[in-house]
């Protein structure tokens, strides 16, 4: 009763005394992982040692719905000091560990156009704010800064069937030096897909397309944030074309099954790059299959994926687990497998197995290194 009354103050205080106002749509989720790395350098007259540690993954956000035509979030998050993980490794002699602003966005949808258009504005989740299959080309961690329209998307993020469509601009870096000309860096994004189902099968088919504009003028040196995965973009130019989709059905009632792809190619002048630069290393691509579905108690699922991504291929802000933290120039797979253990409550693992694509780009000690990743995770939701 404390609880209700509380949040009824607390709602009238900030105006929103309006009965429409008062749908909240509290959200969060906590994760436990242990995590176990080893790099297989091959080499006899070393002895290989794994890192082990537990990590903690903690995000609390409310998603107010205002009124029929506008809604907002806020989300805040543990491990907010790279893009690509809001984990938290427990260390540092018991200290308080800090909490980030992951999320903080406004939702317009206005009802002349039927509720089919969001304009966003703010910070989002990837996958909420584009339209995306896995993690080829964004990490699922990431969060983007800018101006979104959607159209065939609903306010939770989720694709409607039939057309979507996406047009996006979003700030990587502000330069503020007064010495040089400024060239701020950022993205503009394009997508579009479809949704629908032929006989008893499922399909989703899109393509994007993503422009990384004044990149060359962003590195370590000239962003005033420490930003470790960001910071390893290289002088290079990025103009992303990426090919997705995914089909699937039902093995049986309770057990679906989904087949997806994704392909990426960085279509950027060939002046831009190295003389070694050749096609193969432009080229990303990403396959997996995924059998059941971990939704209620009792449930399992597992997945596979084979992913290949040239060096050059997409910008280094792809998956941060792969390959030790390589994210380009890798080739290998990862298998995982999650089941619902009680209400809310889910227990799984996912093992990554990474080596090198082209070791003629790396060093001659480096070459045979394989990466060897183990993570056992709990999560709970509520």
């Amino acid at each position: 009763m404390k609880k209700t009354l509380f949040f009824v103050a607390l709602a009238t205080a900030l105006g929103f005394n309006n009965a429409q106002a008062v749908d909240w749509n509290w959200k969060g989720d906590i994760r436990y992982r242990y995590e176990s790395g080893l790099k297989d350098d091959n080499v006899s007259a070393t002895e290989d040692h794994s890192r082990d540690r537990h990590r903690m993954r903690v995000r609390f956000g409310v998603y107010p719905w205002i009124n029929e035509e506008l809604s907002a979030g806020l989300q805040l998050s543990t491990g907010g000091t790279e893009p690509t993980s809001r984990n938290e490794t427990f260390d540092d002699l018991f200290a308080a560990d800090d909490v980030y602003l992951n999320e903080a966005f406004i939702d317009y949808h206005p009802m002349f156009l039927n509720g089919n258009v969001n304009v966003l504005l703010g910070k989002r989740d990837v996958a909420k704010t584009l339209i995306v299959e896995k993690d080829l080309v964004w990490d699922g961690d990431l969060t983007f800064e800018g101006i979104t329209l959607q159209y065939g998307k609903d306010s939770d993020g989720k694709e409607k069937d039939g057309l979507s469509a996406v047009a996006g601009y979003y700030v990587i870096d502000e330069n503020s030096s007064v010495t040089t000309l400024e060239k701020d860096a950022y993205i503009v994004a394009a997508e579009a897909s479809y949704k629908g189902t032929v006989s008893d099968l499922g399909y989703r088919l899109g393509a994007g397309y993503y422009d990384f504009v004044n990149l060359d003028g962003y590195s370590a040196s000239t962003s005033s944030v420490s930003k470790p995965t960001v910071a390893q973009f290289t002088p290079y130019d990025f103009n992303i074309v990426e090919f997705f989709g995914n089909v699937g059905g039902d093995i049986t009632e309770t057990v679906p099954w989904k087949l997806y792809a994704q392909y990426a190619f960085n279509t950027a002048e060939q002046s831009d790059y190295p003389a070694i630069l050749d096609e193969d290393e432009r080229n990303a691509f990403l396959v997996g299959l995924k059998i059941g579905k971990a939704k209620n108690p009792g449930q399992l699922e597992g997945s596979a994926e084979y992913v290949s991504i040239g060096k050059y291929a997409v910008a280094p802000i792809t998956d941060s687990d792969r390959n030790g933290g390589s994210f380009t120039n890798l080739e290998g797979f990862k298998i995982g497998a999650v089941y619902h253990l009680v209400q809310n409550m889910t227990i799984g693992a996912t093992y990554y197995n990474f080596d090198w694509k082209n070791k003629d780009l790396v060093s001659v000690a480096d070459s045979d290194d394989r990466q060897h990743l183990l993570q056992a995770d709990v999560v709970v939701k509520f």
